[in-house]
């Protein structure tokens, strides 16, 4: 009820001198504030479940991203070793498992072709009008093979065009293609430089054939390998190596497609002297992650022990802490390789994870070196962000516990509460609905008496001072 309203209804309520919509707001609140208190105790015990159940659940989400970014672009990550380094470059795909080692013998880089042109006055002389069409294929000495595959670049041209617009032309299509000028002894010049490999090479023609064209003239800037006089500065081709002996050849010295995610950047020849690439062993940076994990084992233990105590602990019976009590326990015999073979370890106790009977976790790093020591690739392989491992261990608990199609699950029971807190709120609403028109109804009741008592005031008031003139006239 608004203030002018509250105004109007207290002068009615002059007569009594009181405050009759007060009276009826106090009144209403009264009628149903044990209900509302009781209500609204309950639903902040319910919040503080689903803020104790969303930290367990939020801490392991955590545990399993640390661990996954670790895996994937940390210090766990594969890392690949070249013994000369001037060579090439090697890395690991993502979720690669790294093992083994390889030699390497490169014999040749890929190359691009380069195209200079003959020379022009400068940099800004119109080149002519008309259609400049390069066609991709192989250049094999005078002869060029046209790549069917690759469609043309067709650079359409005004008669303002200069050597300079041309080039920008050229590079603003996106075919791989990149042309600028410079300026040399003989004149300006247009330089194309193509793409890697020795199918992107490339000829250059207009729709005129003429060999004695001039500067302006767009037939000048024709080429094709059986009439090249000097222009052609460097041919297409592929790179050719050897990798365990076999020979492999690339367009680009960007090498993908190789034996266990294997990725080689070719940066110079060896041929004759093979280089070695091996993977270093990650024997301290499991010790380092394992240690680490079982750290944050323990904080999301110790949360949990206080959370679900049986008096007191605002997960208390719950069946989500209980799943989640049961999943930590059988965290050190959880076989995180299944299809590993006999002797290979294969478990999170083998890694020196054990499980104390108070709940909490501590890593043995004894066993954990013992097993480093007798198979560090077994060990490595369980630290991949692949199918299985310790990430897919951890990250399937994480997800289990986070389902809400599983009622025993924390995230079950997150969904729970607040289905039952919206319930609540639902009957908070209602009950402010009730109040509001008990106190309406009862301002209008009190209102109408307020009203009557006025008019008997009235009446008394009106008698009181006909007997006064009574008497005096008496007198």
């Amino acid at each position: 009820m608004g203030n002018g309203a509250t105004s109007i209804v207290g002068m009615l309520g002059a007569g009594s001198g009181v405050d009759m919509v007060k009276l009826a707001g106090d009144l209403s609140a009264a009628r149903f504030a044990a209900q509302a208190k009781q209500l609204q105790t309950r639903s902040e015990r319910l919040e503080t479940r689903i803020s104790a159940a969303a930290t367990l659940k939020g801490q392991l989400s955590q545990l399993v991203a640390a661990l996954g970014q670790r895996l994937r672009s940390g210090d766990l990550a594969p890392s690949a070793i070249v013994s000369n380094p001037a060579v090439a470059r090697a890395e690991t795909s993502p979720g690669s498992r790294a093992e083994g080692s390889y030699s390497l013998e490169v014999t040749a880089l890929a190359a691009r072709q380069v195209l200079a042109s003959k020379a022009y006055p400068s940099s800004d002389a119109r080149v002519g009008a008309g259609e400049l069409t390069i066609q991709f294929g192989t250049v094999l000495g005078d002869r060029f093979d046209q790549d069917a595959s690759a469609a043309p670049l067709r650079v359409t041209l005004t008669a303002d065009d200069t050597l300079a617009t041309l080039a920008g032309k050229i590079t603003r299509q996106g075919t791989g293609l990149a042309a600028y000028t410079v300026q040399t002894q003989a004149g300006a010049q247009l330089v194309i430089k193509g793409p890697e490999g020795a199918a992107r090479g490339f000829t250059i023609a207009t729709g005129g054939g003429d060999a004695d064209a001039q500067p302006g003239e767009l037939a000048y800037l024709n080429w094709f390998p059986q009439q090249d006089t000097g222009q052609l500065k460097a041919a297409a081709a592929d790179a050719a190596f050897m990798l365990d002996g076999v020979a492999m050849t690339s367009a680009a010295n960007d090498v993908t497609g190789l034996p266990n995610g294997l990725v080689l950047t070719l940066t110079g020849t060896n041929s004759g002297v093979p280089a070695q690439i091996s993977f270093a062993r990650k024997t301290d940076e499991i010790r380092t992650v394992m240690t680490d994990m079982a750290a944050a084992l323990n904080e999301i233990a110790a949360q949990l022990q206080d959370n679900a105590r049986p008096v007191g602990g605002e997960l208390g019976n719950d069946s989500g802490a209980r799943a989640l009590k049961r999943s930590l326990a059988a965290l050190p015999g959880a076989v995180v390789m299944p299809n590993a073979a006999p002797g290979v370890p294969h478990t999170l106790g083998e890694l020196g994870l054990i499980h104390n009977r108070d709940g909490s976790f501590r890593l043995d790093l004894e066993r954990l070196n013992r097993t480093l020591a007798a198979d560090p690739q077994g060990a490595a392989a369980m630290f991949t962000p692949g199918l299985f491992g310790v990430y897919a261990t951890m990250e399937k608990l994480s997800r289990n516990i986070a389902t809400t199609a599983d009622p025993g699950s924390l995230g079950g029971s997150i969904a729970r509460y607040q289905q039952q807190k919206a319930r609540i709120g639902d009957r908070l609403d209602l009950l402010q609905q009730q109040q509001d028109a008990l106190r309406a109804q009862l301002a209008g009741r009190f209102t109408q008496a307020d009203r009557r008592v006025s008019a008997s005031q009235n009446t008394l008031s009106f008698l009181q001072n006909q007997i006064a003139v009574w008497t005096r006239s008496d007198r």
